[in-house]
């Protein structure tokens, strides 16, 4: 069975090689930008810093993101994590694996020793079905050759949705949030990624972040599908 018949999963033109379900001119309309390779934010040109992080770096070393949360990315991402599409983690996991490639070529971006995913709340999960993170890690973790974990971190707090609210007021939604499982207390990594789909203010990867240093992970990239 073609998973996605053949047709591009955005405009459903046919498309005569199914790679990742994404025709040519869908890939090209994604808004691929300059961006600082530790928060995302757009620049001129591609940097491993910007102003603000020069001044306080987040809580992680680098990120990687495919672009910005515009269409098509958007709707696919949309319909991914909100209308139960999972079959669309192939086609997004592996623009994200592009983007890294990239990162890898163009900044010299080492690869982890492992994959984590952002946890969610085990009710929200039940009602989802599925962790949108999760199954992304679990196609980049094949494709990479990374072991994928997704026992370490444990969302404890289930907090109201994120969207519409200040950076303040989600530093303050997320805070005791995550925490490590009992059975992971000595992490034996000490290079992760974090998965995540769309990064916004960074909040709730920072509170992942302080919780990875505090078991002595050294270094920390952040993946991501979108930066708004």
């Amino acid at each position: 069975m073609n998973l996605f018949q053949s047709c591009c999963v955005h405009c459903h033109t046919p498309l005569k090689l199914a790679k990742h379900g994404l025709c040519s001119r869908c890939n090209r309309t994604i808004r691929r930008f300059p961006y600082c390779g530790c928060c995302g934010a757009e620049l001129r040109e591609n940097a491993l810093h910007c102003g603000n992080c020069l001044q306080q770096e987040p809580a992680w070393d680098r990120m990687v993101i495919i672009g910005r949360y515009n269409e098509p990315l958007s709707t696919l991402i949309h319909r991914f994590k909100f209308q139960r599409q999972f079959w669309l983690d192939r086609t997004l996991a592996r623009l994200l694996y592009l983007a890294i490639r990239n990162a890898r070529r163009t900044h010299g971006l080492m690869l982890p020793e492992v994959i984590l995913p952002v946890p969610l709340h085990h009710f929200r999960q039940w009602q989802r079905g599925y962790n949108q993170a999760d199954l992304l890690a679990r196609q980049l973790a094949k494709w990479l050759h990374i072991p994928c974990v997704n026992d370490v971190l444990i969302r404890t707090k289930r907090t109201p949705t994120q969207r519409g609210l200040s950076a303040k007021d989600r530093r303050k939604n997320l805070k005791n949030a995550f925490q490590l499982s009992a059975k992971r207390r000595h992490f034996p990594y000490r290079h992760v990624a974090l998965i995540d789909d769309v990064i916004t203010t960074g909040s709730t990867l920072n509170e992942i972040a302080k919780l990875l240093r505090k078991a002595n992970v050294t270094h920390i990239q952040v993946w991501g599908l979108a930066r708004t």
